[in-house]
């Protein structure tokens, strides 16, 4: 008879440019699956490692051989700036859960006014009538706020841990920040992560709330 653990399959996509955390995060979910039981696998599929650069990385666990998540097979994505994480859209199904920060930075071609940002309440909008679910506030004004400016990273997964879409609890994740994080930011880690706990159970912020989960 196979364990819980083993049931399991979950293809959890990150995707953000450099400088917001994004390997961090995918580390952070990776250690804590492993302690949790899991086997996980973890990687960085796309990137550059300078700011601004494009960075893609994924957590696999349960029942699947390969960190690679196609097309199609995103069961979430955490969107670390609005438009990237609308660019990823074809990695998700009707019933994967989004979670995507609305802050943006703008990519070169807009920066030299070569192009237009596209407007981030359209862009939610075309998110939340393709996917299962959709959770989707400024994570870098919470971030700023807890004290942790560049704690986009915790506040989403703060806001994935209290979704319910894991199938272990924010408890293990705070335990992972605990050990992994200098002492010196920790407090306000945790209170970025608490503040993503906090968005995550605010209606405000759900566009699309999803089915239940597993």
């Amino acid at each position: 008879m196979k364990s819980q653990t083993e049931k399991i399959k979950l293809r959890i996509l990150l995707t953000g440019v450099g400088g917001q955390g994004t390997l961090l995060a995918s580390r952070v979910l990776g250690e804590a699956a492993l302690e949790a039981g899991f086997s996980p696998l973890v990687s960085e599929t796309h990137g550059m490692a300078q700011r601004g650069g494009i960075v893609v990385s994924t957590v696999v666990l349960g029942e699947l051989q390969s960190p690679i998540i196609s097309p199609g097979e995103a069961d979430v994505l955490l969107g670390f700036e609005a438009l990237e994480a609308f660019r990823a859209l074809n990695y998700c199904h009707p019933k994967s859960l989004v979670i995507a920060n609305t802050a943006a930075i703008p990519p070169y071609p807009v920066a030299i006014g070569k192009a237009q940002y596209p407007r981030i309440g359209r862009l939610m909008e075309l998110l939340a009538a393709q996917v299962g679910g959709l959770l989707a506030f400024d994570a870098e004004d919470r971030a700023r706020q807890a004290g942790s400016p560049l704690g986009v990273n915790m506040v989403l997964l703060g806001a994935l841990a209290a979704s319910a879409s894991l199938p272990f609890s924010d408890a293990d994740l705070r335990q992972i920040l605990s050990t992994r994080t200098n002492p010196k930011f920790l407090e306000a880690n945790l209170k970025a992560f608490q503040s993503g706990v906090d968005a995550a159970g605010n209606d405000k912020y759900w566009l699309k709330r999803p089915a239940a989960w597993h």
